[in-house]
């Protein structure tokens, strides 16, 4: 009996002990704050869903609330207007209190109007997950990712990126099947890959007529929508320095490299022999063009290494519906003059985000959330999503399902709501290169040659920590004159191709760019 009432008194004051030590634990959690967060919007075709309102911010919202007492609210943003949108939202002054973009240049001019915070007291205390999920700058020795932006003089970070999983870039893609059809093998140079193109709207191998044959399709984002083919005529003994100085606005416009005009003059040849869509100025983003690989009109194209086989936009999946025995293959055909097949591939630092002025009331909040995404749990759940709804275990990794519904994915492993990375990342090398290729719906056979090929002869641009600034004012009018450029000397007159080159890299100049190149002159040095 004695030992029952001393059992008894011990749970009572368990019991007690707990509810006393109740409000002292609920007085520890951070007060309730809401914030907002941008996301992108890339439109609903293919059944992707609101990017504000969804199953993933239903759950996102749900567990940052448990987890750290934050209501959050998603702010969309089109992915294809992007810097419009955001400049407006900054003149406005209600810009959401987690902003992020990939234009380094609209960032520089944000921080030097006095537009955004400086991050570098915060990040010990309120980003540890996340400087362990960057970890160190492999392109600078001695810092940490998370430090990638710190102004050298001041110690100030006004950015933070996002770490790239996959650093490969852009791809060619092309109908196998009706190259096939024609008995043509893979285009392995610049020049079969042209002589294909010109099979493709003779002979019309699909049957659809060849008067509505798009051998090549593009948008006006020329510079990556054809940048292979585009950098297969630079001189391959470019320096680090020729290659840093004269790109400017991101990786967008470097047209002042060696030999970069011809490039430019082989998709004007293009244009003019039709084998390039009479009206891929006209449409700003990709549904038209995507509509014409849907279809089956069009032969090839450039795009992110892995489009053709991503389950939104489902190129490859709408096309073999729409044309039973279709195929789309990746290639490897733009030579340089060394007979090196190079290619873009990205930095280390992807995205960038960064919290305006305005949200500095709740800036530590913000910086909580993009902390809380950091951490294994949060981001694993939001890349792979729940076992036997959007994914199985095959191999010892997750495979994602082709999901038609409320969970679907309006993003590639959910890149637009995981704002500390780009790409899967299951905390070890070798399981993440399984999971990657495991990670779509098609053949993985698909995705190990896509990716392959697009890490053959990949470079990045080379990395200076130095703070530039003369982009800023000039970023949104250059990105412009820039698509203009690009768009006009494609399609301009083949007599009058050099004329109009020169006019408008001269008023490209005159508009910015002189001043940015001279700058990056001035300051670069071999880290």
């Amino acid at each position: 009996m004695k030992r029952i009432l001393s059992l008894a008194l011990v749970a009572l004051m368990a019991l007690s002990a707990s509810i006393m030590a109740a409000p002292a634990m609920a007085e520890e959690k951070p007060p309730y704050v809401e914030i907002t967060v941008e996301v992108f919007d890339r439109g609903t075709d293919g059944g992707r869903t609101d990017p504000t309102n969804n199953y993933w911010t239903d759950w996102i919202k749900a567990k940052v609330l448990e987890d750290e007492n934050i209501g959050v609210t998603f702010v969309a943003v089109s992915r294809w207007e992007e810097t419009p949108q955001l400049n407006n939202m900054m003149a406005a002054g209600n810009a959401p209190d987690v902003c992020f973009t990939y234009d380094i240049s609209l960032l520089t001019n944000y921080r030097d109007l006095g537009g955004i915070i400086d991050l570098a007291p915060y990040i010990g205390a309120l980003l540890p997950d996340l400087d362990a999920l960057l970890g160190p700058d492999a392109s600078i020795p001695g810092r940490n990712l998370i430090q990638r932006n710190m102004d050298p003089d001041t110690g100030a970070i006004f950015y933070i990126p996002a770490r790239r999983m996959n650093p490969a870039g852009a791809n060619t893609f092309i109908r196998k099947d009706w190259l096939d059809t024609l008995g043509l093998p893979l285009p392995a140079t610049r020049q079969e890959f042209h002589d294909a193109l010109v099979a493709f709207k003779e002979q019309d191998p699909g049957g659809i007529g060849s008067e509505n044959v798009v051998p090549f399709t593009m948008t006006p984002d020329v510079r990556w929508r054809a940048g292979i083919l585009i950098d297969s005529f630079l001189d391959p003994s470019l320096s680090d320095k020729e290659r840093w100085v004269n790109t400017i606005i991101g990786t967008n416009q470097n047209f002042l490299l060696p030999d970069i005009k011809e490039g430019y003059r082989f998709l004007n040849q293009m244009f003019h022999e039709g084998l390039i869509d009479p009206d891929f100025f006209l449409h700003t983003d990709d549904v038209h063009s995507d509509n014409l690989i849907k279809s089956g009109a069009a032969g090839a194209f450039i795009h992110n290494w892995d489009q053709a086989y991503r389950d939104s936009p489902g190129l490859l999946r709408d096309l073999q519906e729409n044309v039973p025995g279709a195929d789309i293959v990746v290639i490897d055909t733009f030579e340089n003059s060394a007979g090196e097949y190079t290619k873009f591939n990205y930095d280390a630092a992807g995205l960038n985000f960064f919290i305006p002025v305005t949200s500095e009331a709740r800036v530590e909040a913000a910086l909580r959330y993009v902390n809380w995404l950091a951490r294994f749990e949060n981001f694993h759940f939001l890349q792979f999503g729940e076992e036997g709804l959007n994914h199985v275990i095959e191999n010892g990794v997750p495979k994602l399902l082709a999901v038609d519904g409320p969970s679907i994915q309006n993003s590639p492993q959910n890149i637009d709501y995981t704002i500390s990375m780009n790409g899967v990342y299951l905390g070890d090398p070798d399981l993440t290169a399984r999971a990657l290729a495991n990670s779509y719906s098609v053949d993985a056979a698909y995705i190990t040659n896509a990716f392959a090929i697009a890490l053959n002869g990949g470079r990045a641009l080379p990395v200076v920590p130095v703070t530039l600034s003369a982009a800023g004012p000039y970023a949104e009018d250059l990105r412009v004159k820039g698509e203009v450029l690009m768009t006009t000397v494609v399609t301009a007159a083949p007599d009058q191709f050099d004329a109009v080159w020169d006019s408008l890299i001269a008023d490209w100049l005159a508009s910015g760019a002189q001043e940015i190149i001279d700058e990056r002159a001035e300051k670069f040095f071999e880290p």
